[in-house]
């Protein structure tokens, strides 16, 4: 399987240019030689084939060919609004995500969130998790990658949702879901799934999230579902719900 690289940049057939930094020393550590293939891809649908044409010490330069019009992306869209957890778990959860098709992660801090960020340290975890999609996207063999949203506290984040509640699908359809341990299951929420262009999944931290910030998500039209009567860790929930409204039934 060839090497499969995201270039932050419009492509097109014929162009001949130098890989950034990062892209270059992936191909570097992946000790491709000029003339090796690779697949390329710029988040705008479709994938290229490119081939090596200089290897350098710091610098690798390739050639763009032929677009194929691939689509791997779901049809359902789905933003993933967190409360996030503690310690490398976001970064398995974004990764993971990633992997399952998320359309957006929207990383937030509530009131029983033990990882607080904000300032150069909230963008640097943010450029963080980003680059950490960036690969997910590369290895899964997605052709978009999910955006990666500036951290933001629960309040502010609910008060300042648009119509679509960021889910980015275009139509404006957007379900909203809250992940309540407390309230009925998912499986009657059934009919949903097709139907919506768009869902909003909003999931707590370690703990859950309050009962005021659950009425408050409530009064910003957030439905109130579960996954089940077991207890499923704060980066394995959004996961699961992720994984049933994505992965082909």
């Amino acid at each position: 399987m060839s090497l499969r690289i995201h270039v932050d940049a419009a492509l097109a057939a014929g162009l001949e240019f130098d890989l950034p930094p990062g892209p270059a020393r992936h191909v570097q550590v992946r000790r491709a030689q000029p003339g090796d293939a690779l697949v390329l891809f710029d988040g705008r649908g479709g994938e290229w084939a490119a081939e090596v044409r200089h290897m350098g010490r710091r610098q690798v330069t390739v050639q763009v060919m032929a677009h194929s019009a691939v689509d791997r992306e779901p049809a359902l869209g789905v933003t993933l609004a967190v409360g996030m957890p503690a310690n490398d778990r976001m970064d398995w959860l974004v990764e993971k995500a990633t992997e399952l098709g998320v359309a957006m992660v929207q990383p937030l801090m509530t009131d029983r969130s033990v990882l607080r960020l904000d300032g150069e340290r909230a963008q640097r975890k943010r450029d963080h998790w980003q680059g950490i999609a960036v690969a997910a996207s590369e290895q899964s063999g997605r052709t978009r990658v999910p955006v990666v949203a500036p951290v933001l506290a629960l309040g502010p984040w609910l008060a300042g949702l648009g119509g679509d509640g960021g889910a980015r699908t275009g139509d404006g359809n957007s379900a909203r879901w809250l992940l309540s341990p407390g309230s009925g299951l998912l499986a009657p929420l059934a009919p949903v799934r097709p139907s919506a262009g768009a869902v909003l999944a909003l999931s707590g931290p370690e703990g859950g999230l309050s009962p005021a910030e659950e009425a408050l998500a409530q009064s910003h039209g957030f439905q109130a579902i579960s996954l089940g009567p077991r207890v499923l860790r704060a980066d394995t929930a959004p996961l699961a719900l992720l994984a049933w409204l994505t992965l082909p039934q």
